[in-house]
């Protein structure tokens, strides 16, 4: 995998926002989290007048070979459908994007159908769907860094348009497959506890799920065992390219490249926060750049957060993905970022300093 060059925010002007916010004209901490995302946007920016200009939102759609194996109660086909739907403007994504004044890239990495001649998506096409991990690698080695690339490649081209933060989304049947997967293997957290209903799957179905990535995580510790991989990174590295989706790897990239030129990251539900969840395991300064946004109603995407001490904006009981739950904080980030650029101190405003 390409080399990132991702420091830790440099906290020099640390101090100086928080001297800011404090003589903003309101009691001291009285605009709580609100205060925290400010600061943090304004490490990550390093500037006290910080900018949400520009909003991008990243769509990106790829099939799983273990959906064959019945672990999501939706077909494959909804993929390459709900990716035609985006195009008309008809998904949930579509309409957070239009309320927040986000720019939406709708992207083909992965996607088991010809979406070529599609007007509204972007053909970056690796290969038409992954392979089933169950019986091998989902990726070969060239595939995931041909994911990575397309990530950074993206999001190279949201900051040329001036992008300050980036949201990203997923469309892939399956998904929540392997992210259950990292989670278990990256979190150390018993398999059962990461396997969730998905897009809808019954007790039944979520037993079966469980039996199918079961057998899977066994196969591929062989797998491992025999690749005689050395070191954290390495190992991290085998794990997301035999389990990873096209979508979710390239998520990684356009994560790391965008912590890369210091852009805000908005982390979405259970999918995306594996994504970052895999990114941070690379480069841990990379969570200095995200923001996570919502706690979803997966099973096991709460102790996901928690083993990141990620702590999320919101609890709306959200399982669309696509983006959508990133989309719905927005306006509490934005916010933060009003408060440090738009509230009068009280020098300015006359009002004696009451603390």
């Amino acid at each position: 995998m390409k080399e990132f060059n991702i420091q830790p925010v440099d906290r020099a002007l640390q101090a100086a926002i928080q001297q800011k916010i404090d003589n903003l004209n309101k009691p001291k901490g009285s605009l709580g989290r609100l205060e925290e995302l400010a600061q943090q946007v304004c490490l990550v920016q390093q500037t006290l007048a910080p900018s949400l200009a520009h909003p991008c939102h990243l769509l990106l759609g790829g099939d799983h070979g273990i959906e064959r194996e019945g672990v999501s109660v939706s077909p494959r086909e909804v993929t390459w459908q709900q990716m035609i739907n985006f195009t008309r403007g008809g998904g949930g994504v579509n309409m957070f994007c239009r309320q927040h004044g986000f720019t939406l890239r709708i992207v083909d990495v992965g996607v088991d159908y010809d979406l070529s001649s599609i007007p509204g998506i972007l053909d970056r096409k690796i290969a038409r769907g992954t392979r089933n991990f169950l019986h091998e690698a989902a990726m070969s080695e060239d595939e995931f860094n041909h994911a990575i690339q397309i990530g950074c490649d993206l999001v190279d081209d949201c900051v040329a348009e001036d992008c300050r933060v980036l949201c990203i989304g997923e469309m892939g049947i399956a998904n929540t497959s392997p992210s259950s997967i990292w989670m278990h293997l990256f979190c150390h957290i018993p398999l059962e506890e990461c396997i969730g209903a998905g897009a809808g799957l019954d007790a039944p179905g979520v037993r079966h799920k469980h039996e199918v990535l079961s057998q899977a995580v066994q196969a591929y510790k062989t797998f491992e065992a025999n690749e005689s991989q050395q070191g954290d990174e390495k190992n991290t590295l085998l794990a997301l390219r035999y389990f990873g989706g096209f979508e979710m790897v390239t998520a990684i990239g356009a994560m790391l490249r965008a912590a890369e030129q210091h852009v805000v990251v908005l982390v979405d539900g259970f999918i995306m926060s594996a994504c970052a969840l895999a990114a941070i395991r690379l480069y841990p300064s990379a969570q200095d750049y995200m923001i996570f946004t919502h706690c979803g109603d997966e099973s096991g995407h709460r102790k996901m957060l928690e083993a990141m001490n990620a702590r999320p904006l919101l609890q709306l009981g959200l399982r669309l993905g696509e983006g959508t739950g990133a989309l719905c904080a927005f306006p509490i980030v934005d916010s933060a970022v009003r408060m440090m650029n738009e509230m009068n101190n009280f020098d300015n405003a006359k009002i004696t300093k009451y603390f």
